[in-house]
């Protein structure tokens, strides 16, 4: 079975969401990478329930609150998600030292990610 592993939250100014979320929560935020503008909240302690995730812009394609979701086989659930009345919104991507990972429509239109985990994506 399948669970979310991550969010994305969207946001017309990120450093005021960054800052926003520094001060309401609590959270730990960083930038990640070199160019890309996507920051990594952790949201608790690692003892705690619940999960972390980023801070990233809002876009066309990114808009809302986007949960990925933990797979054994990214081509084999791109696929499902066609089958079942999904839509597949971007290629398989790698995101070097964590895995490879695509974002989808699901029957209602509701968008999320998915990723197959992999310390050896290049």
């Amino acid at each position: 079975m399948s669970k979310v592993i991550h969010f994305e939250i969207c946001a017309s100014n990120v450093q005021r969401a960054v800052d926003f979320y520094r001060q309401v929560f609590g959270w730990h935020i960083d930038k990640w990478g070199g160019e890309m503008e996507y920051w990594l909240a952790i949201a608790g302690k690692e003892e705690e329930p619940g999960i972390n995730g980023a801070i990233t812009p809002r876009s066309e394609t990114m808009s809302g609150t986007v949960n990925t979701i933990s797979v054994p086989s990214l081509d084999e659930v791109m696929q499902a998600v066609t089958a079942a009345g999904g839509k597949v919104l971007t290629p398989r991507m790698t995101v070097p030292g964590v895995g490879y990972m695509a974002y989808c429509l699901d029957s209602e239109g509701n968008q999320f990610g998915v990723m197959q985990e992999d310390s050896q994506a290049k």
